[in-house]
């Protein structure tokens, strides 16, 4: 994959990766015998998501940013607030200044409920955290960092498919009313935006046949992956163009 690559194919490059990966490594567990067998293996195993690592890093490298700038695989520890540390998946270091730090999970059945759940919890505490340790100066520098969320998940029947919500107490809100997993995130992601949580979000979806092929869908139009890379690209831009060390 080279950068001259309009960035629709590069996600489908990424997207191809990740149920490639995926499928390697059940395959390998499956062989390998054990605890760790199936689709399990696949969760354990990583790695599916780094052709869209890969791709973000060659993204921020064309702002003008330097690659040993860009920590991906290693390095990715950062200060919080409520705990030592927290490893991202991309972070995005320059001469001591934190400039971004991203985020990227997916999502495979067959557990969407619990999976959801553990997702949107990690996603709320590691931006809280970071930022009461932004407040609280663990970054040396004003300078605010920005924070990028991308979700992959699985579309099938299970994910699409409107979920009961349980109300014993008190009414749930209204939107998560009959809403499918995939909705749920959308939901998620969302309000993590508007609370300011997340600088941008990207919401992708699916399927495991033709997902191998690189096909994918966007079905929030505020939540693709060229806004997401357009915020953090304008973000990067702005801070190369008036850094003047940068400009030597």
């Amino acid at each position: 994959m080279t950068r001259k690559q309009p960035l629709d194919k590069r996600i489908s490059a990424a997207v191809s990766q990740f149920w490639k990966t995926r499928a390697g490594q059940e395959n390998k567990q499956a062989l390998l015998g054990g605890r760790d067998q199936g689709a399990r293996g696949a969760v354990t195993g990583g790695k599916q998501m780094d052709g869209f690592v890969t791709m973000v890093r060659d993204l921020i490298c064309e702002c003008g940013i330097e690659e040993s700038d860009i920590h991906i695989g290693s390095d990715l520890e950062l200060p919080g607030y409520y705990r030592p540390e927290k490893k991202w998946d991309l972070i995005v270091v320059t001469r001591g200044i934190l400039l971004a730090a991203i985020e990227f999970k997916s999502q495979v059945g067959p557990s969407f409920g619990n999976n959801f759940n553990n997702r949107s919890e990690e996603a709320i505490g590691s931006a809280s955290d970071i930022w009461t340790a932004y407040r609280e100066g663990a970054f040396s520098t004003t300078h605010r960092p920005w924070l990028g969320y991308l979700m992959l998940l699985e579309e099938c029947p299970r994910s699409t498919t409107p979920v009961a919500v349980r109300q014993p107490h008190f009414q749930v809100f209204d939107e998560f009313t009959d809403a499918s997993y995939a909705q749920r995130y959308q939901i998620l992601i969302m309000k993590l935006i508007r609370e300011r949580l997340y600088d941008s979000g990207c919401f992708l979806i699916s399927d495991r046949k033709t997902g191998l092929r690189g096909k994918y869908g966007e079905p929030n139009a505020d939540l693709t992956f060229r806004s997401l890379v357009t915020s953090l690209q304008a973000r990067i831009k702005s801070f190369v163009e008036t850094d003047p060390l940068l400009q030597l």
